[in-house]
């Protein structure tokens, strides 16, 4: 019999049943171990007194401790079903919506909004999932347990940070990790094992995060070379770093020397070549720290740095930082190296949301001049190479 949900009307609890047919085996297991068994199972769930006003929820808690009972007290979760005809992207209802919620889940590589479902990793795929799933009234039960931390983590914080600027309302997870709280940051926590409800964000603060960028060789590139959506392509004359996490690899970049003055500008000009976040990492806001990073070291050595982007989320971070100047190109120049993604043949009529990336990525490409803040010092000596820094 399945189990049966009675609300008791003294304490509001929940009360499940279910009950098994006896036999030989159970009643070997039962005697065996000195256990009193009647095929009747009865267990009581504690029922809180949740906050009626919130944008996120979160309840934790050991596995067969309740959680999922009481999610299902908030409403039922969404079934996602993909059409692997189609990229991830397709499935969307249109280009923005696409970008908007892929990018809200920390899932920013092109080249994985270009594949079908059935083709992504199961980090990518818990992305995607999730990025289906955020809207209004929203249930997600078992969240992050399919995932390594580092993404659990990464994710929860672009997820936060799109219900709070979505003004989305009434979502609640439930999870069995306790990493996860400072990162997504809910309104409210119910922990089933101890039988607590904690409301307000500042139950936990957020952690920093220390990145070390240590120079490597070029040969290190070829475990990055697949994930970056344009080019695998390296120029012999890069700089490359590589950027650690924990003495975790979880970033790559590089910066090329550019020829020529500006004018009367005799300083020496430098641009970023390739900067690429592995998959599990995206969602923090890396590649951007790692882009003004170097901005700010390469500037402070009496270098111009300048930054090409078609990545539409790292080229708007830019188009709103106080820290990067548009140069005259922004917005104008397409890339030429665009011919490298490849596109699957599609009913003729049908304009896809994949065309629209690739025509949208050839229109837009984001130009731009790191400048720093006022605390910036521009300096006359040429940069020292052989370093090894914490990042932020």
């Amino acid at each position: 019999m399945a189990l049966v949900e009675i609300k008791q009307k003294s304490n509001n609890n929940i009360i499940l049943e279910s009950s098994i047919n006896l036999t030989d085996t159970t009643e070997k297991i039962s005697n065996a171990f000195d256990y009193e068994f009647t095929g009747k199972i009865k267990t009581e769930v504690e029922v809180p007194k949740f906050p009626t006003e919130f944008q996120i929820g979160l309840i934790v808690g050991a596995s067969g401790s309740g959680k999922s009972t009481l999610l299902s007290k908030f409403g039922e979760e969404e079934n996602i079903t993909w059409n692997n005809d189609y990229c991830i992207a397709d499935n969307f209802e249109n280009y923005d919506d696409a970008v908007n919620r892929l990018g809200a889940v920390g899932l920013n590589s092109i080249s994985a909004w270009l594949q079908p479902y059935n083709t992504l990793s199961n980090g990518q795929k818990f992305r995607a999932d999730m990025a289906r799933r955020l809207k209004n009234n929203a249930v997600i039960d078992e969240f992050t347990s399919v995932v390594n931390r580092e993404c659990a983590i990464s994710c929860s914080n672009s997820i936060q940070k799109y219900i709070r600027n979505n003004n989305l309302h009434k979502i609640v997870f439930c999870s069995c990790h306790y990493d996860i709280i400072e990162y997504l940051q809910p309104d409210w926590i119910y922990n089933t094992d101890t039988k607590e409800l904690s409301v307000g964000r500042s139950v936990r603060q957020k952690s920093n995060i220390i990145l070390k960028v240590s120079q490597c060789s070029k040969q290190i590139w070829s475990m990055f070379a697949k994930h970056h959506y344009l080019s695998s392509e390296l120029n012999k004359s890069a700089d490359c770093y590589l950027i650690s996490w924990n003495d975790k690899i979880v970033a790559f970049a590089s910066i090329l020397p550019m020829p020529g003055r500006f004018g009367s500008d005799t300083r020496l000009c430098v641009s970023e070549h390739r900067i690429v976040v592995l998959p599990d990492y995206q969602g923090l806001g890396i590649g951007n720290k790692i882009s003004e990073y170097f901005g700010e070291l390469y500037l402070s050595q009496g270098y111009r740095y300048f930054g090409k982007t078609a990545n539409p989320r790292m080229g708007e971070h830019r188009e709103r930082s106080e820290l990067w100047n548009a140069t005259s190109s922004n917005l104008r120049k397409p890339r030429k190296d665009i011919e490298n993604i490849h596109l699957k043949p599609r009913p003729k009529g049908r304009n896809t949301s994949e065309q629209s990336i690739i025509n949208t990525m050839t229109r837009l490409c984001y130009s731009h001049e790191y400048i720093g803040n006022e605390n910036t010092i521009i300096g006359e000596n040429k940069l020292h190479k052989n370093y090894n820094k914490k990042l932020f």
